[in-house]
């Protein structure tokens, strides 16, 4: 999963991003809200932590912006600000919560986790899918009773897959997905196949029909 923090202290920003990291999350950080609106205008992420006091102008301004392009990222306000009135309207922009500082990180992280299953998984913290079961917050992986050894862009790769459902997903896609902003600076997206097929194999291994389709000079698809 990828998440964008928008947040200008330094060691609070520091702090997320290793927590997150270590979470086995994607986790990009911009300090401005000039790198704020680069990245959104450009990228997609699974949800947006967004601080509203930012070099440049306001993180509300930020979220507004982002619904005005028609994204539905997730978005979680965590600001100092206790104003009622920042609160509401954020929520009534599109925010799907609202963090106070200061905060434990692990309170973020649940924060963080609930915003992903409910836009992503209908509030389930397991999802089936044909013969496979994915435990979100085991972050494990079964096929037919049996867990599955993933690497982490292995797991990565499997959940944007199945959180897609039908929908072609371009090498491109995924490439920005595993890797964030860095794939820009990436010759080819070859690292993509290396992944995807280490992945159908271990899935074929394990007795999974073959979900992931190859949609010729477009990308793939999970089909079960």
């Amino acid at each position: 999963m990828k998440i964008l923090l928008v947040e200008d202290e330094v060691q609070l920003a520091k702090s997320i991003v290793d927590y997150l990291t270590g979470e086995s999350y994607l986790c990009e950080w911009a300090a401005t809200y000039a790198e704020a609106m680069d990245k959104v205008a450009v990228y997609e992420y699974d949800c947006i932590l967004l601080d509203l006091m930012i070099p440049g102008g306001n993180g509300l301004e930020v979220l507004e912006a982002l619904r005005e392009m028609g994204k539905n990222d997730g978005v979680i306000i965590i600001s100092a600000k206790g104003a009622l009135d920042d609160k509401i309207k954020g929520l009534n922009l599109g925010a799907d919560d609202y963090l106070p500082k200061p905060f434990h990180l692990s309170e973020l992280g649940a924060r963080l986790f609930s915003v992903l299953r409910r836009k992503r998984f209908n509030q389930a913290n397991k999802v089936q899918s044909g013969a496979l079961e994915i435990d979100l917050w085991a972050k494990t992986v079964a096929v037919n009773g049996e867990v599955l050894i993933l690497t982490k862009m292995e797991f990565d790769l499997l959940l944007f897959l199945v959180s897609n459902k039908g929908r072609v997903i371009s090498k491109a896609a995924l490439a920005e997905h595993l890797s964030g902003d860095m794939a820009d600076m990436l010759d080819n997206h070859g690292f993509v196949y290396a992944h995807m097929k280490n992945l159908k194999r271990k899935l074929a291994d394990a007795g999974c029909p073959d979900y992931v389709k190859t949609v010729y000079g477009m990308g793939y698809r999970w089909s079960p």
